[in-house]
Order: C-alpha cells, then sequence, then structure tokens
C-alpha cells in the first residue's frame, strides 16, 4: 500500500532526535549506528541482513543514485565518494522534517549541533536539555550546597524547550511518587561529586525539577542499547511518578516504548499529561513498521500520539524514520476508512494531529 496524498505532503515535527556525523564513517562503523548494540556481532554476520539493512538499500539507495535493493558494498562505495555534508543534506531535505528537536546531550563532539542540523535540513531546531548530563555538567564545580539552586538557575534561565530523563538507562523506570526533598538531594550529592550520575534520589528529583520549570518531560522507554535492563524500562513502572504528577499539568512524553508500546498508550489513555510515540522503532522495524505502530495506536487518543525519528549520527535514519512513519500511518488511516471507523476529513485531521500539531501544542512551538 502506497502513502496517502495528504499523508505525504506533511510537515513533520520530529519531537526527539540527535545530530548526525560530522565525518564519514567505516563500514563496521556504519553498522554499528543501525544497531542499539555497542558494536557488530562478529558471530551474527552483516548488519544489512536485517529489517533495518534492507530498508537502508530498498529505500536508501535511489537517494544516492544507485537502484533499488544496491548491494551494501554498492551502497556503502556510493555514500563514501560522497561529501559528508551532501549525504547529510539529501536525506534530512527529503525526510520533510521542518522542525527538530533535538537532545545534543550524547555523544556531542562527534555531532553536528542542533542548529547545523536544521540548517542542513532547510528547517529549525529547538533544544532538549538532558537532565543526567546538565548534573554531570554542574557537579564538579559546585558545592554540594549550592547544586540544587544551580540546577534550577540553568532549568530556569536555558533555552530548551523540553527536558529528557534516562533514568531508564541509570536506575531504571521505577521512581518514588514522592518528590525528594532538597535535604535528601544534599546528602545524596555528598557521596555524588562527580562523573556518571546513578543516584536514584538525584535521578528522580530532576525529573520533579523539571516539571516544577514547566519543561515537557521526555523519559526514554523500552528499547536502547545493552546499557538497559530492559525489564526495568517498562513504563507501567512509572505509574506512581505519573500520578503523583498529573495536577502539575506538565506533559510527560514516552519515547520509543517498543516493546512496551501498548503499556505506553494505555498510560497515555488513563493519564491526562501522559503522551506518546514509537520513535527509533519505527525505522528498527523496517517493513514490519505498520503492524507495530497500529498496534501503538490501538487505545492512545490521536491527539497524544506524536511522531520521533531518534536518528542518531545516520542522516539515513531521519529519511527512514519518516518515511517508515508516513507509511505506517497511510496503511493506518486507509484500513480505518476502507473499514468505516473514521471518514476522510477524520483521517486528514488524525494524519496533521500525529504529524505535527500535537508536538506543537505540547511544546508550545
Amino acid at each position: 500500500m502506497g502513502i496517502l496524498p495528504f499523508v505525504a505532503e506533511l510537515g513533520l515535527i520530529d519531537h526527539h532526535c540527535h545530530g548526525v556525523l560530522r565525518a564519514d564513517s567505516t563500514r563496521p562503523e556504519f553498522e554499528s549506528l543501525l544497531l542499539e548494540a555497542d558494536e557488530v556481532s562478529p558471530l551474527g554476520g552483516s548488519v544489512f541482513d536485517s529489517a533495518l539493512g534492507f530498508a537502508v538499500r530498498r529505500w536508501c539507495a535511489p537517494l544516492l543514485d544507485l537502484p533499488r535493493h544496491a548491494s551494501a558494498d554498492a551502497y556503502l562505495e556510493r555514500r563514501n565518494s560522497l561529501h559528508t555534508a551532501e549525504v547529510s543534506r539529501t536525506f534530512l531535505m527529503a525526510s520533510g522534517i521542518h522542525t527538530f528537536l533535538v537532545d545534543g546531550g550524547f555523544r556531542p563532539e562527534l555531532l553536528l549541533s542542533g542548529t547545523e542540523l536544521a540548517g542542513l535540513g532547510g528547517g529549525v531546531a529547538h533544544s532538549i536539555v538532558r537532565l543526567e548530563t546538565l548534573a554531570e555538567s554542574l557537579r564538579p564545580d559546585v558545592s554540594a550546597s549550592d547544586f540544587v539552586s544551580a540546577v534550577r538557575a540553568e532549568l530556569a534561565s536555558g533555552d530548551a524547550v523540553g527536558a529528557k530523563s534516562v533514568a531508564a538507562y541509570r536506575i531504571g523506570l521505577g521512581l518514588p511518587g514522592e518528590r525528594p526533598s532538597d535535604a535528601d538531594v544534599l546528602r545524596a550529592c555528598s557521596s555524588w561529586t562527580a562523573g556518571r550520575l546513578a543516584d536514584p534520589v538525584v535521578i528522580a528529583w530532576l525529573a520533579w525539577e523539571a516539571l516544577d520549570a514547566g519543561l515537557p518531560l521526555q523519559f526514554h522507554v523500552g528499547y536502547g542499547d545493552s546499557d538497559i535492563d530492559l525489564h526495568l524500562c517498562d513504563p507501567s513502572l512509572l505509574t506512581p511518578f505519573l500520578r503523583a504528577t498529573a495536577s502539575l499539568g506538565v506533559p510527560v512524553l514516552l519515547l520509543h516504548n517498543y516493546p512496551f508500546h501498548r503499556q505506553a498508550g494505555y498510560l497515555a489513555q488513563v493519564f491526562p499529561h501522559v503522551f506518546c510515540d514509537l520513535g527509533l522503532a519505527t525505522h528498527g522495524l523496517g517493513h514490519q513498521a505498520s503492524r507495530v505502530f497500529a498496534e501503538a495506536l490501538e487505545i492512545v487518543p490521536y491527539g497524544k500520539f506524536l511522531f520521533s525519528s531518534d536518528a542518531f549520527a545516520l542522516p539515513e535514519l531521519y529519511y527512514l524514520g519518516a518515511l517508515l512513519f508516513r507509511r505506517a500511518l497511510s496503511d493506518f488511516l486507509s484500513d480505518g476508512l476502507r473499514m468505516d471507523a473514521f471518514v476522510e476529513e477524520d483521517a486528514h485531521r488524525i494524519a496533521r494531529l500525529i504529524a505535527s500539531e500535537n508536538a506543537a501544542r505540547v511544546y508550545k512551538l
């Protein structure tokens, strides 16, 4: 099934993404960036033999003037014959993304900034502050007693339109339903002076502080690299925190969610301030994206589902994230129209909501 014309024409707001590489990558580096693993397994063969690898060969190859399903060798040879900026511009422009909400807190030394990314893509960028990275940058330079005020000042004075927590990677998503006190944070800081933040008190406090500052708060959920313990990344573990923060009226956004996309949809339905997406799972699933996309939308109100790519390093992931999102959304809407679940006017409105209007409302863009 093809992409519906009105879906193909939609401009997208990518509400969670990262920068693209500044320099060319070798084949092992390129393949590793198609994975959430740290490196390509010497036991598992080429990552091009995966749903995402085949999607690169099918959909990305023609944008580099290659035939569909060009071999991996031909694809990488052609890609490396072009300037990195040209490759990035090609895929970013073809994505149809006009607004990028960029988390620049992971491996920034390798990646273009949000402004540079948006320049190549012909759009605009806004920043998302990664809470744990912010705390790690501040802690070595301030005393424990000044840490609380320093974080609050940064969150109040920055230009970010939202915040992100990677609690899933550090402690899991079982955040408490009670707000840690400043005294609790001071005690925790007495034993954490620098380095990687993994203190549950400080991480929970940062999440509350972001909401107090009025920043929509993103949580990484589910699908991620080997640093996570997947069973601790089920979004239902956030239930006490979500119950306690509902009265604040500040959005909480559940990112990626696979394989917990149904749990995320439930939470978005029952809590007024919760929203969700499918994130990097969309392009990771390749030709299977439509099936899981439909599962993700089973019970979530359509005004609470957003588009994101979570693209990192490779511009192909922006393009594939957008393309496979459009195909999945088209399949979902076509099925609904065929079943007389809604009329075409409704389908147009649902498409606009998910593509950009929900994100514009949530982040006050």
